[in-house]
């Protein structure tokens, strides 16, 4: 409660920073519930990768990482939709509070973990949004998924929202170097950087594709259903 009371105060607008301080345990508490949410599906996708190893030699997924969103960072995205902002306001506008980033090492295996993971009895799928095929104008690809997860706590099961990010090694590279570009302020001949980086991402997407195709010609891996 006192850790959330100081960054609020040394870091938000005083109106903003009140409305959240006055529901400071109830905001802790919520963000505990994402914090449960994301290890519910990293759970699941490390017992997928395992389970893929034993019995047929594939480890389609290289690295998890996980993240809940800060304060701050919620605070300006309400902010910037023209949004109240409140506890109850993240929670009904906001899916990726809690985030997965998910990082294979080939095109299919991103399609792959994207259906084991969303077919699971317990998972709802809400959201898709495949950058893959449809990148953004700055080059940016990625699968996005938005599902709902059940989370057991002591006063009963709670369905969780999760952003769940898959992409390849070299995507994620991209992203990562992208991403300093975009929020590093007054970077010099930011324009031509974009588009190098553009460029960048096209000889990215054509190298993947190039991978997968050789991969498919060595026919490492059997295919599965």
């Amino acid at each position: 409660m006192e850790r959330v009371k100081t960054f609020i105060q040394e870091r938000l607008l005083p109106e903003e920073a009140e409305k959240l301080y006055q529901q400071g345990a109830k905001f802790e508490e919520i963000m505990m519930m994402y914090g449960c949410a994301l290890r519910e599906v990293q759970t699941k996708l490390e017992v997928l990768n395992d389970e893929l190893s034993v019995r047929y030699n594939r480890n389609p997924i290289e690295f998890i990482k996980t993240r809940v969103k800060k304060p701050l960072s919620i605070v300006n995205k309400l902010q910037r939709r023209g949004l109240e902002v409140s506890i109850e306001s993240m929670v009904e506008n906001l899916n990726d509070v809690a985030g997965i980033r998910v990082i294979c090492y080939f095109l299919d295996d991103i399609y792959d973990v994207a259906r084991w993971l969303s077919s699971q009895d317990d998972i709802r799928l809400l959201q898709v949004k495949d950058y893959i095929k449809n990148p953004k104008p700055n080059g940016y690809r990625s699968l996005h998924l938005i599902v709902e997860v059940p989370v057991f706590f002591s006063k009963g099961r709670q369905m969780m929202r999760v952003e769940v990010q898959i992409r390849t090694i070299a995507m994620d590279f991209w992203a990562s170097l992208e991403h300093q570009l975009s929020y590093k302020k007054d970077v010099p001949h930011s324009e031509e950087i974009g588009a190098e980086l553009k460029e960048c991402a096209e000889v990215i997407s054509h190298t993947d594709q190039r991978m997968q195709e050789i991969r498919e010609k060595i026919g490492i891996f059997t295919e599965l259903t």
